[in-house]
């Protein structure tokens, strides 16, 4: 089974832009060990509705 990771995953619903999903994992490599929703609501590029709509849709 090949997981997805939450980035791809949001950027197959279209709720951010492949650029957007870059910035974050930019943002990670450079040292900030927040998850990746963590950072990408702090950007504004999502909100936590988005990210319990998208975990809700992968296990319904």
């Amino acid at each position: 089974m090949v997981t997805e990771k939450i980035g791809e995953g949001l950027v197959r619903i279209g709720a951010m832009t492949e650029e957007q999903r870059n910035e974050v994992i930019e943002k990670q490599n450079a040292g900030d060990e927040r998850m990746f929703g963590e950072v990408a609501i702090e950007l504004e590029f999502i909100n936590d509705e988005i990210i319990m709509e998208y975990i809700n849709s992968r296990f319904t």
